[in-house]
C-alpha cells in the first residue's frame, strides 16, 4: 500500500506541480483546442495560451514577492 500511496503522490506532484492554476489552465486549453478542431484548425491558439498563462503566472509570482 506504501508504493501505490507513493506512486499517487508521485503524479500528483509530477501534473500539479508547484501551482495547480497552471495545471487547470493546461487541461482547459487541451479541451478547447480538442473542441475547436472537430470544425476548425486551431493550431495558434495552444501556443498563445501556453504564453498568456506564463505571463499570467509570472505577474502573480512578481507580485507576490
Amino acid at each position: 500500500m506504501k508504493r501505490l500511496k507513493a506512486f499517487g503522490y508521485f503524479w500528483y506532484d509530477f501534473v500539479i506541480g508547484d501551482d495547480w492554476r497552471i495545471a487547470v489552465s493546461v487541461v482547459l486549453l487541451l479541451t478547447v483546442t480538442g473542441l475547436l478542431a472537430r470544425r476548425w484548425n486551431p493550431w495558434p491558439l495552444l501556443p498563445l495560451g501556453v504564453a498568456l498563462t506564463l505571463m499570467w503566472s509570472l505577474r502573480r509570482a512578481s507580485r507576490a514577492e
